[in-house]
């Protein structure tokens, strides 16, 4: 996308829609948010677009870093699962303030619900 159909905010309202978006969520879910740290930042890193495949010209909306709630056993005296949020690509993503809103609120959803045992497949199988 041309850099003049970018959508852009400052970093303190992009990280208020960040917590906009989990305070919106069921309160089941909020719950069981246990042990995880969401982030900000400003594009991925590009060890974090190999580990997913992606080349380093693509977008990496987000990123969940964790043991999925399903796949934990003996689970304690661990850091907290990490979901990241980058601004840079979802700003390349949207061209309106709107679809930034929209997209942060999907991206958010998506790595959530990775956090809960939910794997790409299963996501598009669900309709996210």
């Amino acid at each position: 996308m041309q850099d003049s159909l970018r959508a852009r905010m400052s970093i303190e309202d992009f990280e208020a829609l960040v917590i906009e978006a989990i305070d919106s969520l069921p309160e089941e879910f909020l719950t069981r948010l246990d042990n995880v740290d969401v982030t900000v930042e400003s594009a991925p890193s590009r060890a974090q677009l190999a580990q997913q495949g992606i080349p380093e010209d693509g977008l990496l909306l987000g990123l969940y870093e964790g043991v999925p709630l399903t796949a934990r056993q003996n689970y304690g005296f661990v850091l907290p699962d990490k979901i990241t949020i980058f601004q840079e690509s979802v700003e390349m993503a949207c061209s309106t303030p709107e679809e930034i809103v929209h997209e942060v609120r999907d991206t958010v959803a998506h790595e959530i619900a990775h956090h809960f045992g939910l794997d790409d497949s299963a996501l598009h199988a669900l309709g996210l």
